[in-house]
């Protein structure tokens, strides 16, 4: 795969030295914080870092696929631009610029209800594939009518976020007495809290055309239940750590969840991954699609959707040598023999994936 040489970003690190020049203090701080102690996020990099390589060699891997599925169809890489709330503080445009480099590569986009522009504008800015992830902030009519919007605008699925019921206690923001602009809007969050297992029933009956997602399952038992329920995909997520402190980190989760599914659904997952071998190490526990969500926001600030899409070609480079130096020609070849438990060597940190980014500037933390 060849490299781009007339553009600025040659690095995955290099997005984020960028987007940290152009982000106020406090859209810096809200993009790379987490929940209290940030222990679940700096897990999500050490389950990733527990994991080593086991290559194999003389193999021909002169002809390298990389595509992967979404939902039964073809898609460029197996990753997504995972929902992230206030796309707007990235970029003047809000997700509007992620969402056509997106479409333009070939990757799916989740959409967040509470980023702009909104559910329709999205939908008619990412021509590509698409999925619409809801905050529920209205009883069961309510729910019923965005479901109906995101159909009629196209949307190959519909995501509840799941572990969302109490509103975490983000302290790099309340100690900077930095607002979210889209909190102070926010009203029903008892909504939120109330939503359970019947209302999820609910909707399945009540739109059986469109698969149902559920973002931000942690267990096997929950994972089982998703299933039981008819839901297509279960969605492995710790919202980045941003809700529950000390939790697992989500790759850790993983196993667990792929076999409890047992095929019956597809498995997603998000939480760290940043780099093409995260990538390829949760496709080889059984994801079918890796979410990225603090790596595209640092893109985006850096260079709007040509920086989304710059991104998109120097993680599909990543993987490409990946596969290759593994040995293997797709994603289909892997399997767990070729991976390996190890001690992490590196400490964990929001940005660890990426060491020859100068972090050792508090700045940057």
């Amino acid at each position: 795969m060849s490299t781009d040489a007339e553009s600025p970003f040659q690095t995955l690190h290099e997005f984020v030295k960028e987007a940290k020049s152009r982000l106020s203090p406090g859209n810096w701080d809200y993009l790379v914080g987490a929940t209290e102690t940030e222990t679940t996020m700096l897990r999500n990099r050490a389950a990733i870092d527990a994991l080593a390589f086991r290559p194999r060699v003389l193999r021909d891997v002169s002809s390298i696929d990389l595509s992967g599925r979404f939902l039964g169809r073809r898609i460029t890489l197996p990753v997504m631009l995972a929902p992230v709330g206030g796309l707007e503080n990235f970029d003047p445009e809000g997700g509007a610029p992620a969402a056509r480099a997106a479409a333009a590569y070939g990757v799916p986009i989740m959409v967040s209800s509470v980023s702009m522009p909104g559910l329709e504008p999205m939908a008619q800015a990412g021509k590509g594939p698409k999925v619409f992830q809801l905050y529920v902030r209205g009883d069961g009519d309510w729910i019923d009518e965005i479901g109906k919007r995101a159909i009629d605008a196209g949307y190959d699925a519909f995501c509840f976020t799941v572990d969302t019921a109490i509103y975490s206690r983000r302290e790099r923001d309340i100690a900077k007495r930095f607002v979210k602009p889209w909190r102070v809007r926010a009203t029903g969050q008892h909504f939120q809290a109330a939503l359970n297992w019947d209302d999820i029933k609910r909707f399945k009956d009540r739109f059986p055309n469109i698969p149902v997602v559920l973002k931000g399952i942690a267990t096997a038992e929950d994972a089982l239940l998703a299933v039981e329920h008819g839901v297509e995909v279960v969605y492995v997520s710790n919202h980045g750590g941003r809700q529950l402190d000390h939790g697992r980190g989500a790759i850790a989760v993983l196993p667990e969840v792929v076999k409890a599914v047992n095929g019956r659904a597809k498995v997603w997952v998000d939480g760290g991954f940043s780099r093409g071998t995260d990538v390829v190490k949760a496709i080889i526990l059984g994801a079918e699609l890796v979410g990225l969500g603090r790596l595209y926001c640092y893109a985006l600030a850096a260079a709007g959707e040509a920086g989304v899409a710059r991104m998109l070609e120097l993680l599909a480079t990543e993987v490409h040598e990946v596969l290759g130096l593994l040995g293997v020609t797709s994603f289909g070849q892997l399997d767990g023999s070729y991976l390996h438990p190890v001690e992490p060597l590196v400490t964990p940190h929001v940005h660890s994936a990426f060491p020859l980014t100068n972090l050792s500037d508090p700045g940057y933390r």
